[in-house]
């Protein structure tokens, strides 16, 4: 866990932002296990304060998430507080905490979060970090996962916890092939609940069905988007679609699918623009991370990317392209 945190983690957001992080041990945690970082930018300045707290505990909410204790601003002269929460399996004592490559994964995804509020820069604290709609929420953590993979990364952290080998090519080869088992099944049944979800709610309240015909809605709905293939159903039918009715999503259960559009397309823009560099992680900090809600999302992916979104990387990610055809 350490060194994939070290070498490969902090490694990757010091060579694409500068930043560096000193671990603090003066500072009160309420929870043994939680270790403070100091965050620093490039010239020394402070930037804030990263918490980590990696190891599950039974007292514990299960899951992955990033939140803030403070929320950077200006306007009060706040530097952020942030934390990252894992569900890590505690080691026997004196064992080293091993990672599954899901759980590497997921590291990156929320130190992702954990930037677009650590390297916010705005004025008012409602606007600040990741105070944005949830499908430009998940658009940096789901990008920064991209460096869990990338050869640069992986090879200064990906090495055997006893021996120091480094992951082997083959090895690394048959586990993303493996990521691509599926995709075709899981990326139908995603986008055929959320158009279900978004039918749902475009439609007045005196137009909602009776209990009886709420399936024949919901399979109008599937017919009407071309989504209607029964060996594949919809990840979650209308009656026990508890998120969208009850679990605060709302009209946005399609929000991680266009947050990974965001995230693949700026991925491909990485690769162009020199990967894994000070000058494009700059430039991704000045016009996303740092800017919060101050434009609307749109606005500030189209000036960082410098046209609309492409779906051609999110289908390449997915394994999703025909055999042959050119690579965007």
């Amino acid at each position: 866990m350490n060194r994939v945190l070290q070498d490969g983690v902090f490694f990757a957001a010091h060579e694409l932002y500068g930043i560096t992080f000193t671990e603090r041990h003066d500072l009160p945690v309420y929870q043994p296990d939680v270790r403070v970082f100091e965050v620093r930018d490039a010239d020394g300045s402070t930037i804030g304060l990263l918490l980590l707290d990696y190891f599950k505990r039974d007292t514990k909410q299960g899951g992955a998430w990033m939140d803030t204790f403070v929320d950077q601003s200006t306007l009060l002269g706040d530097k952020p507080v942030v934390i990252n929460n894992l569900n890590v399996p505690r080691p026997a004592p004196g064992a080293p905490a091993l990672l599954t490559f899901d759980d590497v994964t997921g590291m990156f995804h929320e130190f992702g979060h954990a930037l677009h509020g650590l390297l916010s820069a705005v004025k008012y604290p409602l606007l600040s970090g990741a105070g944005v709609p949830p499908d430009f929420a998940e658009f940096p953590s789901q990008f920064n996962e991209m460096w869990s993979r990338e050869p640069a990364v992986l090879a200064h952290f990906a090495k055997h916890y006893q021996t120091g080998e480094p992951l082997p090519k083959a090895l690394l080869d048959k586990i993303l092939a493996a990521k691509d088992y599926g995709q075709g099944y899981a990326t139908l049944e995603y986008l055929a609940a959320s158009l279900v979800d978004q039918s749902w709610h475009q439609i007045p309240l005196a137009s909602v069905p009776p209990a009886a015909r709420v399936m024949a809605f919901e399979d109008a709905a599937l017919a009407r988007h071309r989504v209607a293939y029964p060996p594949v159903p919809p990840r979650y039918h209308t009656t026990y679609f508890s998120h969208v009715f009850a679990g605060g999503y709302e009209a946005g259960y399609y929000a991680y699918i266009w947050s990974e559009v965001l995230a693949r397309d700026a991925g491909a823009w990485f690769h162009a623009h020199g990967g894994l560099s000070r000058a494009a992680g700059d430039t991704f900090r000045a016009k996303v991370l740092s800017r919060g809600r101050t434009k609307e999302p749109s606005v500030l992916f189209e000036e960082f990317y410098g046209h609309p979104p492409d779906i051609k990387p999110l289908l390449e990610y997915r394994g999703l392209t025909l055999p042959g055809q050119p690579k965007h």
